[in-house]
This record gives C-alpha cells, sequence and structure tokens, in this order.
C-alpha cells in the first residue's frame, strides 16, 4: 500500500458540491492499493500514519506524531498512486488494486486509526471527488508498506 502524507492547517472533501469529510490541523492521507496488499499491509500502513513524527513541537521542529497532537486524519482513497508513467503518455493502471479489493482494505487503514484514537474523516470510495487542503510546511511524503 502506499499513502501519500500531507501535513495540513485545513482539509476537506467534496463530492457533488457537499461536504462529506474535513479536518482542521492534522494530516491528509491519499491511500491506493496494490494487488498483493491483505488487511495486515493496510494495518501496517495506518501504523506508520500514525506514529509519523511530521507535527510541530514547542519550537516548531518535526518532532510529533499526529497521536499526540491534533489525532485528526482525513483519508481518502487514490487509486492514481498506483499509475504508472514510465512508458508513453497515458498513465498504466495495471498495479492498483480493484475496487472490490481495494475498498476494504482503505476501510482496515480507517477502522484501525480509529481504533487507536483518531478522528478520521473520509472521502467516498469511487465518487468523482475534490479534495482541498492547506499544506502546513508544506510537508508531503510518500509511506510505502
Amino acid at each position: 500500500m502506499r499513502g501519500l502524507v500531507q501535513r495540513v492547517s485545513q482539509a476537506c472533501v467534496r463530492v457533488d458540491g457537499e461536504v462529506v469529510g474535513g479536518i482542521g490541523a492534522g494530516v491528509c492521507v491519499l491511500v491506493g492499493a496494490t494487488h498483493t496488499d491483505d488487511e495486515a499491509t493496510a494495518r501496517k500502513l495506518a501504523d506508520r500514519v500514525w506514529g509519523l513524527r511530521i507535527m510541530p513541537d514547542g519550537d516548531g521542529v518535526m518532532n510529533v506524531s499526529v497521536a499526540d497532537s491534533t489525532r485528526a486524519v482525513l483519508v481518502v482513497s487514490q487509486f492514481t498512486l498506483y499509475g504508472d508513467t514510465r512508458k508513453g503518455r497515458r498513465p498504466s493502471w495495471i498495479d492498483a488494486a480493484r475496487p472490490e479489493q481495494a475498498e476494504p482494505l482503505v476501510e482496515v487503514v480507517v477502522d484501525e486509526l480509529r481504533r487507536r484514537g483518531a478522528t478520521v474523516a473520509t472521502g467516498r470510495f469511487g465518487a468523482d471527488m475534490q479534495v482541498e487542503l492547506v499544506n502546513d510546511g508544506p510537508v508531503t511524503l510518500l509511506l510505502e508498506v
């Protein structure tokens, strides 16, 4: 699985103009799954997101996890994280998991974060979503588990 993690001062997801999920300060995580991923992989990604020390401490240094700060996470499914652009001009999606495999795995990530104490907002799987965010820093990291 891949998680593109961005530290944000705010973020939200809209579907058909309606906000379906949003947070204030925290992290926005775009989550993609591939064919070899399973529930253990999804739990590992959630653990990495939860413990990633990218939030500022009292001195403004990235030394605190979201678990030890705002506890706010916006999770958005993003199959395009597995787009292969090495050849041609059109991405290949062959490495992206099919929706029937990916959706339950994204839900495992969400459930695991909530189990750990996160306040989790989400997008809507398979919908045409508009993600709005203010990247704080900017801080953007790609996690691959």
